[in-house]
C-alpha cells in the first residue's frame, strides 16, 4: 500500500512507539506505528489545514488548524 500525502508537521509520543504527522492539504492527523504503518487517521469539521502538532510529556496530542483557527485535543 502506498501512501501519498504532504507532511506540514510532525512529533513523537513521550514513549517513542507513534509519530503524529498533520496532513495540512487533506485535513488530517495521521499516526503512525514506528514500522510506519498507520494506526490512526483524524478529521474534523473543525480541523481545517492543520499546520502542527504537540505532544506534551503526559502524552496528550494537540493538533493546530490554521484554517480553522483551531487546537484541538487529539485522543492519543
Amino acid at each position: 500500500m502506498l501512501l501519498c500525502f504532504a507532511v506540514e508537521k510532525c512529533a513523537v509520543s513521550p514513549t517513542g512507539d507513534k509519530l503524529y504527522i498533520t496532513d495540512y492539504s487533506q485535513n488530517k492527523l495521521l499516526t503512525l506505528a514506528r514500522d510506519g504503518s498507520v494506526l490512526a487517521t483524524f478529521t474534523d469539521h473543525a480541523l481545517l489545514e492543520p499546520c502542527d502538532v504537540h505532544v506534551t510529556p503526559a502524552g496528550q496530542v494537540l493538533v493546530c488548524g490554521m484554517g480553522s483557527h483551531t487546537i484541538l485535543q487529539v485522543d492519543s
